[in-house]
């Protein structure tokens, strides 16, 4: 039988206060999945709390209609020409572009490999977002934002760097064969990359999702594309990304997340993640930027993976991304760059995670599935049939790469290439391990 409080006797009463608010304190304070803790115990002054409410109150536009997900997360519905986007002092006079952009051909061949590929063989499915779970949809003429947090803000090492890759700490000592991969900062890669001198207007992949191992909060693990042009050893990088990612300190749980990032001045002042700040114009209501993918693979068992493209628009200049096949998603518009302005340099493929040795030897945090490459299919993570968008708008298969990974004990990848697969690698490592220490 179920007591209530109210009917106990003064004493009795006294006895349980203490204990309701160490339960409503544990709750209000940290957020568990997988048995992590990602939520830090802090005090939260007034002051910094006002800030963070204005804050989110700029991101967290009004929504026209509100979906409950699955796992937790609150997906707004809000108006096309009210996102954050608009917000970019560089897009004041922006116009939504309505017309299609006119998408990269593809070669007779290249379609008919796709479509075999994709009958025959079962054990290998596209990877959806959790929240359509919920079976309830974005009205038309609304975009899908998810909804950001107090907690989300406070698992931030500040305000400023909520949303935002880190800025190096130490000078930018990059390697001449790999201009992209800072070394020496905790970060590590295992990467494959197009030579610097090429003009590349465009690049595709379709990518492998699993859902890696984090040892602490504010590592990640990541797998994704990176479109580049300036200077790789000043200030001036241009950057598009995306791919899928596992960050607790962004999102607050350990689910592989479909992410986008974009800088113009080298992940300085400029960009961030998703829609956290004004810049990409999202066009579509289907696909939610931020929202968690499912189902991800198992190891030995069913693979799924996602397709993504990222173009510019020949007529307006736009960098549009695509999802799976045909999905357009919404664009970073060309205003927001310099050299992207014009065309892109270099375009990388891969993983990448942060070592933060916060138990003083390297991190157990897995990238791509947490096995490497030489495992193979349904046990190593993969990237499938490279390719490239040319200045005909046209997307080939990238047949001249380089590969590096920084530390081969910790992470790896191999390369290869196939008539069914194309341009392809295996990818990924458990970190920490006995030839990792």
């Amino acid at each position: 039988m179920v007591r209530n409080m109210r009917s106990l006797p003064p004493p009795l009463l006294l006895l349980f206060l203490p204990l309701v608010f160490a339960v409503l304190f544990s709750q209000m304070s940290s957020v568990r999945v997988l048995g992590l803790n990602y939520t830090k115990y802090r005090h939260v002054s007034s002051l910094r709390l006002a800030r963070i409410q204005k804050h989110l109150a700029n991101i967290n536009k009004p929504p026209v209609f509100t979906i409950q997900s699955p796992d937790g997360d609150i997906i707004d519905c809000v108006h096309k020409r009210k996102q954050p986007a608009l917000d970019h002092p560089l897009l004041k006079n922006h116009k939504i572009q309505r017309v299609a952009p006119e998408r990269p051909k593809l070669k007779k061949m290249k379609e008919e490999v796709r479509s075999d590929r994709l009958k025959n063989n079962n054990s290998r499915g596209g990877a959806w977002q959790t929240w359509h779970q919920a079976a309830e949809k974005c009205p038309k003429g609304t975009v899908p934002i998810r909804r950001s947090t107090e907690h989300d803000v406070l698992r931030a090492n500040s305000l400023y760097d909520f949303g935002k890759k880190r800025r190096r700490d130490l000078p930018l000592a990059r390697r001449a064969n790999a201009p992209d991969v800072v070394t020496g900062n905790g970060h590590e890669h295992a990467i494959a990359y197009t030579g610097t001198s090429e003009e590349v207007y465009g690049a595709r992949a379709t990518i492998n999702v699993w859902d890696p191992s984090i040892e602490v909060v504010n590592e990640f693990s990541l797998s994704q594309i990176w479109v580049l042009s300036g200077s790789f050893d000043g200030s001036d990088l241009n950057s598009i990304e995306a791919g899928w990612q596992v960050s607790p300190e962004l999102y607050g749980d350990s689910r592989p997340r479909l992410f986008t990032y974009w800088t113009s001045d080298a992940y300085q002042a400029t960009g961030c993640y998703n829609l956290l700040c004004s810049g990409f114009v999202q066009t579509n209501s289907r696909i939610a930027i931020g929202a968690s993918i499912s189902p991800v693979s198992s190891y030995s068992g069913s693979q799924f993976d996602i397709s993504i493209l990222i173009w510019k628009d020949p007529k307006l200049g736009n960098w549009w991304m695509g999802f799976g096949e045909n999905t357009l998603v919404g664009y970073w518009p060309a205003e927001l760059f310099t050299h992207l302005a014009d065309r892109a340099t270099m375009v990388e493929w891969g993983g990448e995670v942060v070592n933060s040795r916060a138990n003083g030897g390297h991190t157990s945090t897995q990238m791509g599935s947490g096995h490497f490459a030489e495992d193979g299919f349904g046990k190593a993570s993969y990237f499938r049939n490279l390719e490239i968008v040319d200045s005909d708008n046209s997307l080939t298969s990238v047949r001249d790469i380089s590969t590096l990974a920084e530390n081969t004990n910790c992470y790896n990848i191999q390369s290869s290439y196939s008539n069914e697969w194309g341009t392809h690698f295996y990818y990924g490592g458990p970190g920490n391990n006995p030839r990792c220490p």
